[in-house]
């Protein structure tokens, strides 16, 4: 078959070394905004020449004779009580998904150690009878040490996230003053702080669980890269629970601040006399930071163990060729070095100076980092493989030639950009979607909610095209395993995707800070732009991340299904065809559950703002200060409660009908909840994303159109306030937390399918 130019020592070094590069880089774009300070010193000034931007470094408030220590030291508490908020926040969280990873663990140990009854003797291989591999009881050990490596760096990846967004908040607003240029680039290197932190740190702690547990495995490649799917289990598990408790946190903040602030009392968005304002601006963070980068860190960490998985009984394991086995990560590892490069085009190649730069900017990001990757998987291609091998499809083995893999990568890569893409076009005030929709509230909020829902169920036609012919073509080439890298590919600039991502709440929090701290209408002008632009990207980050995990959860499935000894999966059959019926049903089940949470703890969250209105004398005045502490409390206690039913429904679906109705009913609910979760993810997101701009569209006022439907507070911008809060836990809760569901419930089968195949289906055993 022929070896692969790179020997393995150049692997063993090239892949750690590439994970360092990233964390150093982010840890020097961490100095870098640290250097903007949030104190009253004179003359501290951004770690840039003074002559950029086209502006001078004078600040509007000399110009114009505001105090400007005082702003700064407003600016400064602003930013302690919501880093405050969210740091309680995710310690209260993570102490009762603390409980359930233990729980989880140790259901993981059993339910794995007795599909050979605990027994510690060497067994016969599940793809080759003729070899011994290790014992099941290792397969349990192991398995569950790697999911609680993956659930514990799931949890740093977003926790970091979070305190990065909070430390850059208040550091965007005083560099906005400076001019739109210098604020875009605090929020995007903080964005890439985030970014490179999680992918470097991803693709680190799976290298050396590799290894570590190679020590024991030797050359059983099978047992080792079965065990190492706990991984991705782990870093799934923790990404539902703070996608879904983040969700509910920041929705419920957000819908009680518009409705009573906006609707009711007609004062602007993050008015600080809103008691909801400070919850509202943590939930943020909370939500679309931690949850984000939780999520696409659990995604990452699937589609590099499905991809591992098939390698290891493909050529690649059976001939011990290391270097073509990580090839996985080597991809990934060349993402870090494009991505770093990218990034330098926002930051230092190019300067932004004027607001409608700002979104070409975050564009050009994700152009630049496709057409550099493409470049890169090609080297790595052909240095890593060899020139033609043989990958394993579902009991026999495909030849495939190196170049096939490639377009395989390359296929998913560019299917993530056109995803992206038709996201940006349907989701932008810049284009004719979003521009209709703000129209349709001339005739207030009901037309404005057809056009919405309507503008969401179209968006979804183009990215499942997309979808579908990067799965035919990549199947095509390289069966199950070119699927799989397939999603590696759309994944392999996550670094960008969450730097562009965690920009946007990033912006949007400067902006709530910029409100808060009575700065002027011009600066304000400038964070809003900024935030309009942040909306577009983060509905492009969710396109990425809902696309990804069609891919993975597919690659995962197949993985499944050869796991279980399934020859196929025939739709025909009464167990597989009620398994399709009741696992396309599951995200409407999911989603109605996430959607009420946001529901009652919003009807809380607006009882409490109405009674402090109504209360305290002063308030609407600006003279007594709003109790900010109760309404987070009212955030946090209602989206601790609330995200335990959801987050049960999606763990216990698969072991519930693995264990009841076996794997042949398995296979079909992960099917159907592939199929239905995909379409209902991309809608929802799209059309929150869309309601969200629309509303923005009108208070820009910035074309003649926006302008006859406007100002803020006219019937058309109530009508649009409106929308955009129906929109809010659709793009934020439970859109993105779909995407989770389908990914989660593929790679647990996955985990627990030695035990399904071996003891699963004791209903229809019994009658």
């Amino acid at each position: 078959m022929g070896s692969a130019l790179l020997p393995d020592l150049g692997t063993e070094i090239v892949i750690p070394v590439c994970a360092v590069v990233g964390i150093v880089f982010s840890l020097f774009q961490w100095y870098l905004v640290s250097r903007v300070k949030v104190s009253s010193e004179r003359g501290a000034t951004s770690p840039s020449n003074s002559k950029k931007n086209g502006y001078g470094d004078y600040l509007i408030e000399e110009e114009e004779g505001i105090n400007d220590q005082n702003v700064v030291a407003k600016c400064a508490d602003i930013q302690n009580a919501i880093s405050e908020g969210a740091t309680s926040f995710l310690f209260t969280e993570y102490q009762y998904v603390g409980i359930f990873m233990v729980a989880f663990a140790i259901l993981i140990f059993l339910f794995l150690g007795s599909v050979e009854g605990f027994s510690t003797k060497s067994q016969p291989c599940t793809y080759n009878k003729e070899k011994m591999c290790k014992p099941a009881l290792a397969t349990a050990i192991f398995s569950t040490i790697s999911f609680l490596l993956g659930a514990v760096t799931s949890v740093i990846s977003g926790f970091l996230g979070m305190k990065i967004a909070t430390y850059a908040n208040a550091r965007t607003t005083l560099e906005a003053r400076k001019g739109v240029g210098k604020a875009f680039i605090v929020a995007f290197r903080s964005g890439a702080v985030m970014g490179f932190l999680l992918a470097a740190n991803g693709l680190l702690v799976l290298y050396v669980a590799i290894n570590l547990f190679k020590l024991y495995y030797g050359d059983d490649w099978e047992g080792l890269f079965e065990a190492i799917t706990g991984y991705g289990l782990g870093g799934s598990s923790m990404a539902l629970f703070g996608r879904v408790g983040g969700g509910i946190y920041t929705k419920a903040a957000d819908v009680g601040a518009d409705l009573v602030g906006k609707v009711e009392r007609n004062i602007p968005e993050d008015d600080p006399r809103n008691p909801a304002v400070i919850a509202d601006n943590v939930g943020d963070n909370v939500g679309d930071i931690a949850g984000m980068g939780s999520d696409l860190f659990g995604s990452y960490a699937e589609s590099s163990c499905a991809a591992l998985v098939v390698a290891s009984i493909s050529s690649f394991g059976i001939e011990h060729d290391f270097t073509s086995m990580c090839y996985p990560l080597l991809i990934s590892s060349m993402g870090i070095l494009v991505c770093l490069i990218t990034t330098l085009f926002a930051t230092d190649f190019f300067e932004i100076k004027a607001v409608k730069e700002i979104e070409p900017a975050l564009k050009n990001q994700l152009i630049i980092s496709t057409v550099l990757m493409t470049i890169g998987i090609a080297i790595v291609t052909w240095t890593c493989l060899p020139s033609s091998f043989t990958i394993f499809n579902f009991g026999t083995q495909k030849v495939v030639k190196n170049w096939e893999l490639f377009l395989c990568v390359a296929v998913g890569l560019w299917a993530g950009l056109i995803i992206g893409f038709v996201t940006e076009y349907y989701t932008s005030n810049a284009y004719s979607p979003v521009q209709d929709v703000a129209d349709s509230c001339r005739t207030g909020a009901a037309t404005n909610v057809i056009f919405g829902l309507a503008l969401g169920y179209n968006s979804v036609i183009i990215p499942i095209f997309a979808i579908a012919i990067a799965i035919f073509v990549s199947f095509s080439f390289a069966a199950m395993y070119g699927i799989a890298v397939a999603a590696l590919g759309m994944l392999s600039t996550i670094a960008t995707g969450l730097a562009i991502d965690a920009y946007g709440p990033i912006s949007d929090n400067a902006g709530g800070i910029a409100e808060m701290a009575g700065m002027s209408h011009r600066i304000r002008e400038r964070t809003d732009a900024l935030d309009a632009a942040g909306n577009t990207t983060a509905a492009i980050g969710k396109g990425f991340a809902i696309g990804s995990a069609a891919l993975v959860s597919l690659a995962l499935f197949g993985a499944f299904v050869s796991r279980a000894a399934i020859s196929t999966v025939d739709v025909l059959t009464p167990k597989v065809f009620i398994g399709l019926i009741v696992g396309a049903m599951l995200p409407y089940w999911f989603s109605a559950m996430t959607m009420k949470s946001v529901g009652s703890a919003a009807l809380k969250m607006v009882e409490e703002v109405r009674r402090q209105f109504n209360t305290i004398p002063g308030l609407m005045e600006g003279l007594a200060k709003p109790d900010y502490a109760t309404c987070v409390k009212i955030s946090t206690d209602a989206s601790i409660k609330e995200m335990i039913p959801p987050g049960a429904l999606v763990m216990l679906t698969p072991l519930i009908v693995g264990i009841f109705f076996g794997v042949e009913t398995l296979s079909g609910v992960l099917a159907g909840a592939l199929v239905s979760g995909v379409q209902i993810a991309i809608s929802a997101s799209n059309t929150g994303g869309a309601w969200d701009n629309a509303k923005k569209y009108i208070e820009a006022g910035a074309s003649e159109h926006a302008r006859t439907l406007g100002p803020k507070g006219s019937e058309p911008h109530k009508a649009a306030v409106i929308g955009d809060t129906i929109g809010d836990p659709l793009k934020d809760t439970s859109g993105p937390s779909l995407n989770i569901l389908i990914k989660l419930m593929a790679v647990e089968s996955l985990v627990f399918a030695p035990f399904f195949a071996t003891h699963g289906g004791i209903l229809f055993k019994i009658f």
